[in-house]
């Protein structure tokens, strides 16, 4: 059987690296991403790859160099994204565009770009990270959440749409884990005069989730058992119990009722 080749968008560090690095070390032939290789001149556990998802022609520069290495593309993991927090109303709407062009414009277009290569292939692999967080509307998050439900909505339809084409299609939806996501992510402004007294109190709250999350290896793990599964369903979801427990809620409970658990956690 000849080897996997694996790519993984955001590779460099948090989630991606972690799956990167597994992947790696069972037998998978592996590219990650990021935005500026320089910053990793001495890196060699895995090939690195420059590319930006919110730009096309870095997507179609990787993935022909890809391509043009090894002769196929069995494995997208679309892992990139980015953090946001805010009020919705004092959010500037240009950080709002930037968190979708990152978050569900960029593995739309990574998408798009592998789709021909898999088909002429006649198989192929996708894998979007989507979050716990897509599956609700989190109050100060609503812009990371609406992002990645939209991404988990959009793995449903091309899953369907490509199936004649023995092209699997699935997301991965992780829980909080120990990434550099707080730091990076972006925050509206805490703003002594604003009516949304509370942010402050719940941006604290979501940094410390991040910092006690779990190990990010659970998340290459749960990857690796994807991979390995013929059948592998539509949804996946990793992470604390709570947290999984969370959506068997949102299911089972009125959406008053969940709105009013959820406000309580974040002591709204």
């Amino acid at each position: 059987m000849s080897q996997k080749v694996v790519l993984v968008t955001g590779g460099s560090s948090g989630i991606g690296k972690s799956i990167c690095l597994l992947l790696a070390s069972n037998g998978y032939k592996v590219y990650g991403t990021t935005r500026n290789v320089a910053n990793y001149s001495n890196f060699s556990a895995f090939d690195l790859l420059e590319m930006d998802v919110r730009n096309i022609e870095t997507i179609k520069h990787t993935v022909n160099e890809i391509i043009a290495k090894e002769g196929k593309l069995d494995v997208v993991i679309n892992n990139a994204g980015v953090g946001i927090t805010g009020p919705i109303e004092e959010t500037p709407h240009s950080e709002i565009l930037s968190a979708f062009e990152t978050n569900f414009n960029g593995p739309l277009h990574v998408i798009k770009e592998v789709l021909p290569h898999m088909r002429k292939q006649g198989e192929g692999f996708i894998i979007n990270i989507t979050s716990i967080a897509g599956y609700m509307g989190l109050p100060f998050r609503g812009i990371y959440s609406a992002s990645k439900g939209a991404l988990s909505i959009l793995t449903e339809a091309i899953r369907m749409e490509t199936k004649e084409f023995n092209i699997k299609v699935c997301s991965l939806a992780p829980g909080d884990f120990v990434t550099n996501i707080a730091s990076g992510r972006y925050h509206a402004p805490i703003d002594k005069n604003s009516a949304y007294k509370k942010y402050a109190e719940s941006l604290e709250m979501m940094n410390e989730h991040v910092a006690d999350g779990q190990d990010p290896i659970l998340v290459a793990k749960t990857v690796l058992k994807i991979l390995n599964t013929k059948k592998p369903k539509v949804h996946y979801k990793v992470g604390a119990f709570l947290q999984k427990f969370s959506l068997i809620l949102k299911k089972i409970l009125s959406d008053k009722l969940y709105e009013k658990l959820l406000m309580n956690h974040y002591k709204l």
